[in-house]
């Protein structure tokens, strides 16, 4: 699980450089300015998630883990296709 989250961050991070640098030259950002509000509860809930993961992460073992992330990326799925779809 920790090789699989370092490894996620390495090749995340390049990406969303690039696609900051991108998008901060046009007026894509603007979106953000206007909903600072929205904005602002995603980055605290985002931060106080990877904390509460974090701490999780250490006790309780991946066997748990491990279907927990595939029960949340299914839900997820299921979620997007049905919204799609509509």
């Amino acid at each position: 699980m920790k090789i699989a989250g370092s490894l996620s961050l390495a090749i995340s991070l390049p990406t969303m450089l690039v696609g900051f640098g991108r998008y901060s030259r046009d007026s894509t950002f603007a979106v953000l300015s206007e909903n600072g509000r929205f904005v602002a509860a995603m980055a605290i809930g985002s931060v106080v998630g990877s904390f509460i993961g974090a701490q999780l992460l250490g006790g309780i073992p991946g066997k748990v883990l491990l279907p927990a992330l595939a029960l949340v990326l299914l839900l997820s799925s299921v979620k997007l296709w049905l919204h799609r779809r509509t």
